[in-house]
């Protein structure tokens, strides 16, 4: 990654000043040679330590992770800097140090290294769930064990009592009548030996292992599948929804639901949606973060009329406010269940009416770069998993020039053309 580097006192003052640009900055304090603060695409500010073991121009250059700015002041990794800086000139050489000690942690302490320095540019809900495969599956299982010892089979021994249940538990979370239970399974698994492996990259750019035990285990197959709604469900979906609201469900939840249908957007993009964001003018919504970083959202005439009316609320900047507290509302999984069950669809995951979305977009015509420029994929390697839906458009396409040709040699007349279409294009 291309760096920028510039020059700075850094102060408290000065750091809380600075914020991301897209590019990794460092900035080098302009009255201790060697100490910098780096800046990351992500915004997360971390000290380091640029010297040389035994000074001069000859000795290669090192650099050293100091800590976070939060964790650290400034004048802390200012004096951690110093005596670093005072360890090279004496011919020591403290990363080199920092590698040998590493090499020797434990699976736990990797992982806690991990969350630390290796998740800078992961979204927090990513995060969260991170830690949660970290506390409940792999420290219980290998923590202990040495990172640099691990090997394929204690990957693939890991997965398989995942797998099996081994990891089961169940516990309070400090929160009032709050539990949660971990019950292991293939998906899980499956998650996690794959987020092993990323953890296991992170170790080899550290220096503590030069390879990867996680690759060329064989994992089970991911248990999700897509659900695709067609347009007759979506309207028993939408009778569902309805009748909820008849009966007196939260209307955030109900309409968080519709407007997901309509614009194929992820959940916590509409549930935590800010009137600021919603540009009824020119039709789109223009969220300042998302899973994919910012990025805007068009919207079509039936959501436009949804949001026309909704009325925002002089006390919260949120388009779907909780009742109580200052956040956005979060009770929609209560309400969704409910919902999904009347309508038939037991299974549903409010993510499918993501997956659906597309579907019926190629359904109608569209190309797989439309959808995804829909969706707000950043590559097009995501849309390309809804490719084998594309055959539906082909089809209609087929019927309509095959009609057409029938009825010019006289084959079939034009009503029985249409009759074919509307029964092979439901």
């Amino acid at each position: 990654m291309a760096e920028v580097e510039r020059r700075l006192r850094l102060s408290k003052r000065n750091i809380d000043g600075l914020a991301a640009t897209g590019k990794r900055v460092i900035y080098w304090d302009d009255e201790l040679a060697g100490f910098g603060l780096r800046i990351e695409q992500s915004g997360s500010k971390t000290f380091l330590v640029r010297y040389r073991p035994g000074g001069g121009r000859n000795a290669p250059k090192r650099f050293l992770t100091i800590g976070r700015y939060g964790k650290l002041t400034p004048e802390e990794a200012r004096n951690e800097a110093r005596r670093v800086l005072s360890a090279g000139e004496l011919g020591m050489d403290p990363a080199a140090e920092r590698l040998r000690r590493r090499k020797e942690i434990s699976v736990a302490d990797l992982c806690d290294l991990y969350l630390e320095l290796g998740v800078e540019t992961k979204k927090p809900q990513t995060i969260t769930g991170d830690r949660g495969r970290i506390n409940r599956h792999i420290k219980p299982l290998i923590g202990g064990r040495r990172a640099s010892e691990v090997t394929t089979g204690d990957v693939e021994k890991l997965m398989k009592d995942i797998a099996s249940g081994k990891t089961h538990a169940d516990f309070k979370t400090g929160l009032s009548r709050s539990r949660v239970i971990v019950r292991g399974g293939k998906g899980a698994a499956t998650r996690t030996v794959g987020m092993l492996g990323g953890i296991f990259s992170f170790a080899q750019r550290q220096g503590i292992r030069t390879d990867n035990p996680c690759r060329g285990v064989k994992r089970y197959p991911d248990g999700a599948s897509d659900r695709l709604l067609n347009s007759t469900e979506i309207a028993i979906l939408g009778a569902a929804l309805s009748k909820a609201e008849s009966d007196g469900a939260n209307s955030s939840a109900v309409n968080i639901i519709r407007l997901l249908a309509m614009t194929g957007a992820r959940r916590n993009e509409i549930a935590g949606l800010q009137w600021e964001e919603v540009d009824i003018e020119r039709g789109c919504l223009r969220l300042k973060d998302s899973k994919t970083g910012a990025k805007v959202i068009p919207l079509g005439a039936a959501a436009i009329h949804l949001f026309d009316m909704l009325t925002p609320t002089s006390t919260s900047p949120y388009v779907f406010p909780a009742s109580t507290g200052t956040s956005h509302f979060q009770g929609i999984k209560r309400i969704w269940k409910a919902v999904r069950c009347n309508a038939g669809f037991p299974d549903l995951r409010l993510h499918d009416l993501r997956h659906s979305f597309a579907s019926i977009g190629l359904a109608s015509g569209n190309t797989l770069p439309m959808i995804g420029a829909l969706l707000g994929h950043s590559s097009a390697r995501t849309t390309a998993r809804y490719a084998h839906l594309a055959d539906d458009p082909k089809k209609i396409a087929a019927h309509r020039i095959s009609g057409h040709i029938a009825e010019a040699l006289g084959v079939v007349d034009s009503a029985n053309v249409i009759s074919l279409h509307k029964k092979t294009s439901r």
